[in-house]
């Protein structure tokens, strides 16, 4: 995925990147509750609590502003009973004061807490309400602290010391480092710095804290407000203004999980939405919350092309934005070269302490992101996007095939590899990045150069995509890339493939010795629909994928349960991502092997429903019968914008509708059998326009609403 060697559980990768004691871990998020709008954040415990502990906090960007947000109620906290999302930004927190008011069975005094993150900052609501049959007297407070700690210090399980505030107006209070100034306000409320040398209220002394003093009559309710203000000038990624660039489709399914994945995931989209702090107008999807809520090149580019039924504004977004940061020039220190598409977007270095990983703030350390770059471009063209959008990105689009002709390939053997050239970025550059991905069946390590086969298969149809471009657009060279493309599936073809107790299968790579990486990965996944593959190797691909050794637990697994790098929770090598699992159902549907696609959908499906419809980052890989429910990767992002994103290409998939806007068709093509029953999609977005495409019970699917001079083709 998106990420650094600090993966979620390689924790600084392994003992040996570990110099001294103490061993640091990266701290567990699972069971927090993350309520976002970007580049906003807030992770509390399911109480609503923010604990001075781990990664709980207000984050702005890649700081937290906020490291604790404590409400008490007479020095004693609120026993939780219950949270739920509350649409896009807003998370609803039940909670009872038991110490209060009438005493039997029945709770008389009851918190409803309302967090609300803005663009900015945070607004919290709480409404406490007294059915008891006396007056109840309480002073309420919330502790706060404020530790101004990078990303990556929290990450890695390092501390920060908090800041010492100051009063502000009345019920103000401040804190500054650097050019970053955090305001808290509490309407009514008297705000105390606090004092290290004091104590109050017979509570540890120091605390700083907003206090009220409340009074509620029987059946009667009282409601606070405070909010914190962040002011971040130098961050470098800003909320956009604006609706999302995407339709808000209505859906109709006999498979009520389709819908209900579909709603929540649209509110987690709608929240991970950022631009650059330059260029405020072109939106793209940030990519994780809480460690990567920032520009990734392949993360974005995938949710956007997952997005694309929706519109492709967004597609018009990031591209533009990769298009801008480009690389012009080759520097081994940041992986930057001519015509490359970055990886990753910080505000400084993110350097980890205890390992070796410094990342510059602009990091162009990815393999894939280029010719993922290009077929983005060529499928929002065949969308819709138009045409003086996609001209204006041509002259990026030749530049990319420079890097993809004289730079992807620097031992000449014909396929695009990679290796650290700075041995202080990703040792590991394909979305699987973390160190230990790339192993052999027997479980060993693969040494770079790297050439994986996923980006053999992007690289294949990036070519032909930007061939077909070329040749629209009267531009040079569509020959020439065509071949260089027919050229790549016959290497590939004589080098990739080999034997397995299973079958025939790809290697996920060639190692540093050319030998075949020989485990069996989801990566050969990605191949499909790609064209690099025969009809009968997509067979055989679709086959192995479809196995219990890949595909018994709820998605594809990430590696085979037959391998020895094999574990469950490892974070490449056994777990399940939803993006990928989505990716492998698209390319399953567009190669023909639509009962695969559907078992794939139907373990998303399932474990969405487990999740409460936010599909994390990741997840265990074990066997469905062992644990009955998606055992949670406990570091594992979420909401995660290609984890969302999965839910628009489930139905995407389920419906088949595959437009060629420049030729003026559309191709209707749903899986076989009506896997989810009938389903009815108002709000898919053909060349700007909303059509409605639904599958009936019998399978057949209709469009109708389709911009003129389009016309529907059969498959």
């Amino acid at each position: 995925m998106t990420t650094s060697e600090l993966a979620q559980g390689d924790a600084l990768e392994s003992a040996d990147d570990v110099t001294a004691p103490p061993y640091r871990l990266q701290p567990l998020l699972h069971d927090l509750v993350s309520t976002v709008m970007a580049p906003t954040s807030a992770l509390s415990g399911p109480d609503g609590q923010i604990r001075a502990a781990g990664v709980q906090g207000v984050f702005h960007a890649d700081s937290r502003a906020l490291s604790q947000v404590r409400l008490l109620i007479d020095g004693v906290e609120p026993e939780a009973v219950a949270h739920a999302p509350a649409g896009p930004g807003r998370t609803r927190f039940v909670s009872l004061a038991r110490h209060l008011g009438d005493r039997h069975p029945d709770p008389t005094v009851r918190l409803d807490r309302v967090r609300e993150v803005g663009r900015s900052g945070m607004t919290e609501t709480v409404e406490i309400a007294s059915t008891a049959s006396a007056d109840v007297a309480a002073t309420v407070t919330i502790e706060l602290s404020c530790d101004f700690a990078p990303i990556e210090v929290v990450k890695s399980g390092g501390l920060a010391e908090p800041s010492p505030p100051s009063a502000g107006r009345p019920g103000e209070l401040h804190w500054r480092s650097g050019a970053i100034r955090v305001v808290v306000t509490g309407e009514g409320a008297e705000a105390d710095p606090g004092d290290p040398g004091t104590a109050a209220d017979g509570e540890p002394g120091g605390a700083t804290r907003l206090r009220w003093n409340i009074t509620l009559a029987p059946r009667t309710r009282v409601t606070l407000r405070w909010r914190v203000a962040i002011d971040d000038p130098a961050a470098v990624v800003v909320a956009p203004a604006g609706q999302p660039e995407w339709s808000a489709p209505e859906v109709v399914a006999a498979d009520r999980r389709l819908t209900r994945l579909l709603h929540q995931s649209l509110d987690d989209l709608r929240s991970l939405r950022l631009a650059e702090a330059g260029a405020p107008g072109d939106v793209f999807l940030g990519a994780g919350v809480p460690w990567f809520l920032t520009l990734f090149g392949r993360d974005s580019l995938w949710a956007a092309r997952m997005l694309l039924p929706l519109g492709t504004r967004l597609a018009g977004g990031t591209l533009r934005v990769l298009a801008r940061r480009q690389g012009v020039r080759l520097d081994p220190g940041s992986g930057e070269a001519p015509g490359k598409i970055m990886h990753e977007l910080r505000r400084h270095e993110f350097a980890v302490e205890g390992n070796n990983l410094r990342l510059p703030a602009a990091y162009y350390g990815t393999i894939d992101a280029t010719p993922l770059w290009i077929s983005l471009l060529h499928d929002a063209w065949r969308w819709g996007m138009p045409d003086h959008e996609v001209a204006a990105l041509l002259p990026n689009l030749e530049a990319a095939l420079g890097w993809l002709g004289d730079h992807a390939d620097p031992d000449g053997d014909g396929f695009v590899e990679y290796i650290d050239g700075s041995e202080r970025g990703l040792a590991n550059q394909g979305w699987k990045d973390s160190g230990d991905a790339v192993r052999f069946h027997d479980g060993t390590r693969a040494e770079p150069p790297i050439a994986l086969a996923e980006v053999q298969g992007y690289a294949y149809e990036a070519a032909r995509h930007a061939a077909a471009l070329l040749e629209a657009f009267g531009r040079p060279g569509a020959a020439r890339w065509r071949d260089h493309a027919a050229a790549m599936a016959e290497r590939f073809r004589a080098r990739f493939w080999v034997e397995g107790p299973q079958g025939r299968f790809p290697a996920l790579a060639l190692d540093r010795d050319k030998r075949p990486v020989d485990s069996l990965t989801s990566n050969i996944g990605h191949l499909l629909g790609t064209g690099i593959l025969s009809a009968a190797e997509e067979a055989d691909v679709a086959a192995l994928l479809a196995s219990p050794a890949m595909a018994e637990g709820f998605g594809l697994r990430t590696m085979s349960s037959a391998d020895g790098g094999f574990s469950p929770l490892s974070y490449h090598c056994g777990s399940i991502w939803p993006h990928d699992t989505a990716i492998v159902i698209a390319g399953l549907a567009r190669a023909g092997h639509g009962a695969q696609a559907a078992s794939l959908a139907e373990g998303l499906l399932a474990a969405g429903e487990s999740f409460g419809y936010r599909l994390p980052e990741l997840y265990a890989g074990d066997t469905r019968e062992v644990v009955g429910r998606p055992v949670p990767y406990p570091a594992a992002c979420r909401p995660q914008a290609w984890s969302a994103a999965a839910a628009v290409t489930i139905a995407h998939v389920a419906l088949g509708l595959y437009p060629d806007v420049p030729e003026g068709r559309v191709t209707l093509r749903p899986l076989a059998g009506a896997p989810f029953g009938p389903v009815s999609v108002q709000g898919f977005r053909v060349a700007g326009t909303e059509v409605r495409v639904s599958v009936g019970a019998d399978g057949r699917a209709d469009v109708t609403g389709l911009p003129a001079g389009m016309s529907v083709v059969g498959d």
